[in-house]
């Protein structure tokens, strides 16, 4: 840890650091998730976000400098979620037997995603642009930050909802779903791809390959329902 922030303060503006940052930051969490043998709070995204966060306060280095490091990582979200098709490809015979109990719950699981926040957050009177900002945080980062833009939302505020969320949503879902008793792999992955986005579908990755075929399923369809949906509900509200 001092290493790495001496390093920051001598180089902040050279990007590998940053990378080379992001992934000792992300491998030491990682290497914590397994010494507690996979508790759910010792989410390694989670608590790499919180490492990395201390070290850009503790050095004064803004996101801007970051991400001038960080980018090289994120080129690389296209692809990876792009691979998630080979695990659902591997379940298709299971994907059509639950074709239409998929459906219903993306069509219900969407519409809750965008409803809940977003009226918790006019309930409590809090300003329009936060209002509209929550109408895509159930959806994945780069697809949240356009909604939020063509909404009138702002989309740096967009990816922090998203990132929450699916913190969250990573750490307790296998815990909820288990004590209901739903344990299958199929209901499991969908639930944390449709909830929780990328950082539930990798979560359900290390659960099964079933389970993160179907999260991967989940998180593409939500999104695109999601931004079908927002203007359309956005329309019904105004008349």
């Amino acid at each position: 840890m001092a290493t790495l922030l001496a390093l920051a303060r001598d180089t902040k503006t050279q990007p590998l650091i940053w990378l080379f940052a992001t992934l000792l930051a992300y491998r030491l969490c990682l290497t914590i998730q397994q010494k507690t043998k996979g508790h759910p709070l010792a989410n390694p995204v989670g608590m790499a976000i919180l490492l990395l966060v201390g070290v850009l306060w503790l050095t004064g280095t803004d996101y801007r400098t970051y991400f001038e490091g960080g980018r090289f990582i994120h080129l690389l979200l296209g692809p990876a979620t792009v691979a998630l098709a080979v695990p659902l490809y591997a379940n298709l015979p299971r994907l059509r037997q639950a074709f239409w109990p998929i459906m219903l719950t993306l069509g219900v699981g969407s519409v809750l995603g965008i409803v809940s926040s977003t009226g918790v957050a006019w309930w409590l009177g809090l300003d329009e642009v936060v209002v509209r900002t929550l109408l895509s945080r159930s959806v994945s980062t780069p697809i949240a930050m356009g909604i939020a833009s063509k909404v009138g939302g702002a989309p740096e505020l967009a990816a922090v909802f998203v990132i929450v969320s699916g913190v969250f949503g990573a750490v307790v879902g296998l815990p909820i779903l288990s004590r209901l008793g739903w344990r299958r792999d199929i209901t499991y992955g969908f639930a944390a791809g449709l909830a929780a986005h990328g950082l539930g579908t990798a979560r359900a990755l290390q659960h099964s390959p079933t389970a993160g075929a179907f999260a991967g399923l989940a998180m593409g369809l939500n999104g695109l329902v999601t931004a079908i949906l927002v203007p359309i509900l956005l329309r019904l509200v105004a008349a």
